[in-house]
């Protein structure tokens, strides 16, 4: 996927959510995990002129996080279901948990999306079906993680040679 189309996604994301901490007197961190799905046109793994992102798919996340401190041994572990948005992507935000900063080594992670559904006839077979693959960013200063996953996909049941060639 175009690197240039992620990073850009990433900062409008990370600023969005930069104007809305305020400051805690506690050490809580946000957690947030994040990723997108796309319809890949020309069934090669990767976002070209001729793909678009999905909108309304669903998707289901299954992720694991430990926070490791002198007093604190918490496991935050769950399962949840999650929709595209309008640009393809989806996001689920957790609850903070006190004594956990971010951007020290205390946090272990992780986190798997699964596609489950398309919403689009066109082009609904599962692509890549899975990612456990992430890009950390941690915003120190709002003590802000977020977890952004490979992007999924699904193709259509038949490659237009015309737009993709052969």
């Amino acid at each position: 996927m175009n690197q240039l189309i992620l990073f850009i996604l990433s900062s409008l994301f990370i600023s969005s959510l930069s104007s809305k901490v305020e400051p805690s007197k506690k050490t809580r961190a946000r957690i947030t995990v994040m990723g997108i799905v796309y319809c890949d046109i020309c069934s090669n793994n990767s976002f070209s002129k001729h793909s678009y992102f999905l909108p309304g798919a669903e998707v289901r996340l299954d992720c694991k996080f430990k926070a490791s401190w002198p007093r604190t041994r918490e496991q935050i572990s769950f399962s949840v279901n999650r929709t595209t948005n309008r640009d393809g992507m989806y996001r689920l935000e957790i609850p903070s948990v006190d004594g956990v900063a971010c951007g020290q080594a205390a946090i272990h992670s992780s986190c798997e999306a699964s596609i489950m559904r398309s919403s689009s006839k066109e082009c609904n077979v599962p692509g890549y079906k899975s990612s456990t693959k992430e890009i950390a960013i941690q915003v120190k200063k709002q003590n802000i993680c977020i977890y952004r996953l490979n992007e999924l996909n699904f193709r259509p049941s038949k490659t237009d040679a015309g737009l993709c060639g052969n």
